[in-house]
Parts: structure tokens; C-alpha cells; sequence
């Protein structure tokens, strides 16, 4: 189908308001939608998402490209044949910095480590580009990185142009086009060239600091996040501040934060150790306190101030002590649990109130015969459930 609209965002890509007539009406996603004849919006593609603005003052939630044509979806819909269009040139200018960013970083991995950008997407915070490499050390990534804001600070030419596909193997592209016909390609001088539909600035200083934020393993590759200009500016600020008030805070030079912060871990994890041998020494000492205070073999109750850790351990004790069943429950605002427990010489497998019990206060669970555990969401049924397992446990008392 041969395109009804003419792409002004290629001829220049810093244009913000022009003039068109409207080609087309359509209802789109329950929403109306224009072709026009002529735009400067960028439609959503390559992993860049599409410009907004307002067309005759109504506000364009999207646009997109479909079946060769470009879609505008508008808040509500435009009466008039002739429009003026302004797109959000803050949007479009943060885009345009963040793709050639991408650019510029996948050629630096492509060079100095011979691995091809398999995907990218430009997000509303950070972009991410998937790289075919299977791992990659801190220094490797930093040198990366530093390869590429070397190309932002030499503040090359950046300029597109098309070219037919018979033609294309006279261009080095950094990888093969996807597309057949005519192709347009966006060459940073005498860096990288690539097969781009995208916005881009006229040169690399525009784009300013490229960061790479964090990585990560996915489908045995690696994707990166990274942020461009302004974005790479709101990161450093917002993490500046942070450091400096803990540097404030431990009364420490910035550079020092990071071994400040590890021995105070490793301190805490000490600590944590101590008194978690504290409180098991507690726990011991109440289980006997309740063994000593037990006048019947079941013993049941509920906790609201401790963990299930702890009323686990508790529960081990007890029947370590004597022959008992115990019957616990925790609760807690969002949840409760069951922790029941019995001595092995009583012979009941409590495995049998599983399926019961889970109704009860719409949970899951399982275990041994000695040992179930079931958490649920009905914080209202919590004692009810333990009433059951009581009279379950008595039945099986009796008939013994």
C-alpha cells in the first residue's frame, strides 16, 4: 500500500509545529485517528516509542504505523480538514538523545568486544539493550562506556540519508537491514552506521553523557540500562544528594561510604547471630516454663508479636520435652498461620487436617505427621481453624 503521509521528522527532526490536511478518519482503539497528509509526529517503532503533542489543541495519546500508514489517536476527535500540529519537543528531544545514545553504545560493544545489539527499548525512565555476550567484567563495561561518551565529547556529525537495498553493501552498517526497498541509514561519522527509521540529533554533544546504570542475564545474553543527557543529569542529582547526606550522616568523606556501610553490615550480621542465639536460649527456657505449666497433652494459642520462626522453634521444643500436640497460630494484619506439631510417640498423623484447615482460612500447606505448617489469607477464621485441629486431635486421643 503506498504511504498517504509524508514524513517530515526525516527532512528535520527539530521541526515542532507544521500544517496539514487530513487524508483520512478512523475509529482506532475506540479512539478517532487521523492520516494526514504530511507530519513531523514519529510513529512507535524500532523500540522507539512514538512523539505526543496536540493537533488543533487536541491532545495525541499515541501514534502508530499500520499497514504503511501513520495513525494519529486523539484524545477526542478534530472537525476541521486543515490542522496545525505541535508535537512535545521535550519528549521528542529526550528520545532523539536517548536513540543516538544507543547508537554510540552499541557500537562501542560491537568494537571492542565483537557482540551485537539483539534488541533495544527506550522506556519512560531508562533504555535497555540486549547484547549477545555471555558476561562481562565491571572494567570491561567501564571501558565500554568510556569509549562511548569519547565519541559525545568529540561531538561528531551525525546525518542520515536513504539509499536503495541494491546499494547497501557499499555502506559498512553495523548489521544487515531488516527492511528491502529503499533504507534509510544514520551514520555517526567515521564511528557506526546503522539502518534507522529513528529521530536524531545533528550531532553527538547533543546527545551528552551516556551512563550505564546496571546489567543483567537474560536468555543467556546481557541487557544493560543505560540513560542519555537530561536523564544521565536527573540520575547523578538525585544520587549526589543521596550520597551526600549519608555522608553527612556517618560524618565520612563520600569515598569512604561504600567501607563504612560493609563493616556496618558485617557488624549487624554479628549482631543478628548473637541475638538469635539469645533468643533461642529464651524460647528454651519458656518451652520448659510451659512444659512445667501444662496440665493436658494439647496445647494450643495464638501470637501476634512473634515470628513464625520463632513459634516453630518454640513449638520443636515443647514436644521435644513431653508428649504433646501443639496447636499454634500466628496473626497478623495481611495473613495467619498454622504451626502444628506433635512428641513422635503419639501416634497422629496431622498431615489428615491439612485439607480442612486450608478451607478454613483460605490457605495452603503441608508437611509430616508431625510437622504441618499452612498459611492463609482469612485473619478472621484463625481461631476457628485451631478449635478444629483441637477437637480432631482430641477424637484421636480418645479412640487411643
Amino acid at each position: 500500500m503506498r504511504e498517504k503521509t509524508k514524513r517530515l521528522y526525516f527532512e528535520d527532526p527539530y521541526r515542532i509545529e507544521f500544517e496539514a490536511q487530513v487524508v483520512e478518519k478512523l475509529i482506532y482503539a475506540k479512539k478517532p485517528a487521523l492520516i494526514l497528509d504530511q507530519t513531523c509526529f514519529y510513529p512507535e517503532s524500532g523500540g522507539q516509542p512514538s512523539d505526543r503533542g496536540k493537533i488543533n489543541g487536541i491532545e495525541v495519546i499515541h501514534v502508530l504505523e499500520e499497514n504503511n500508514q501513520i495513525l494519529h489517536l486523539l484524545k477526542e476527535d478534530v472537525s476541521s480538514a486543515q490542522i496545525l500540529g505541535k508535537i512535545d519537543w521535550q519528549r521528542r528531544f529526550d528520545h532523539m538523545q536517548q536513540h543516538a545514545g544507543q547508537h554510540i553504545l552499541s557500537q562501542s560493544f560491537h568494537q571492542s568486544h565483537n557482540a551485537e545489539t539483539l534488541s533495544f527499548h527506550l522506556g519512560d525512565d531508562f533504555s535497555t539493550v540486549e547484547i549477545d555476550l555471555r558476561n562481562i567484567k565491571e572494567e570491561e563495561a567501564a571501558e565500554v562506556e568510556r569509549r562511548a561518551n569519547e565519541i559525545v565529547f568529540e561531538d561528531r556529525e551525525i546525518k542520515s540519508y536513504f539509499i536503495r537495498d541494491g546499494e547497501i553493501k557499499e555502506i559498512p552498517l553495523r548489521k544487515p537491514p531488516k527492511k528491502k526497498g529503499l533504507i534509510r541509514v544514520v551514520e555517526i561519522s567515521n564511528f557506526d552506521y546503522s539502518a534507522c527509521g529513528g529521530t536524531h540529533p545533528r550531532r553527538t554533544g547533543e546527545i551528552g553523557l551516556i551512563k550505564v546504570l546496571k546489567w543483567e542475564r537474560i536468555r543467556n545474553n546481557i541487557r544493560f540500562e543505560f540513560v542519555c543527557g537530561e536523564r544521565a543529569l536527573k540520575d547523578y542529582g538525585w544520587k549526589n544528594r543521596n550520597l551526600r547526606q549519608l555522608s553527612n550522616k556517618f560524618t565520612i568523606h563520600e569515598q569512604e561510604i561504600l567501607s563504612s556501610v560493609e563493616r556496618l553490615l558485617s557488624d549487624l550480621k554479628t549482631q543478628k547471630k548473637k541475638n538469635k542465639k539469645m533468643q533461642e536460649k529464651i524460647i528454651q527456657y519458656q518451652a520448659q516454663e510451659i512444659v512445667q505449666k501444662a496440665d493436658k497433652r494439647i496445647i494450643k494459642n495464638i501470637f501476634t508479636d512473634r515470628t513464625r520462626d520463632e513459634v516453630r522453634f518454640l513449638a520443636l521444643n515443647i514436644i521435644r520435652l513431653g508428649e504433646f500436640v501443639i496447636l499454634y497460630g500466628l496473626k497478623s494484619e495481611e495473613r495467619v498461620q498454622l504451626i502444628l506439631a506433635r512428641s513422635e510417640t503419639i501416634e497422629i498423623d496431622l498431615r489428615e487436617l491439612v485439607p480442612e484447615l486450608c478451607s478454613v482460612i483460605k490457605g495452603k500447606g503441608g508437611g509430616s505427621p508431625s510437622l504441618v505448617e499452612i498459611t492463609g489469607e482469612d485473619t478472621k477464621k484463625l481461631e476457628i481453624a485451631l478449635d478444629k485441629a483441637y477437637e480432631f486431635v482430641k477424637r484421636k486421643n480418645e479412640k487411643s
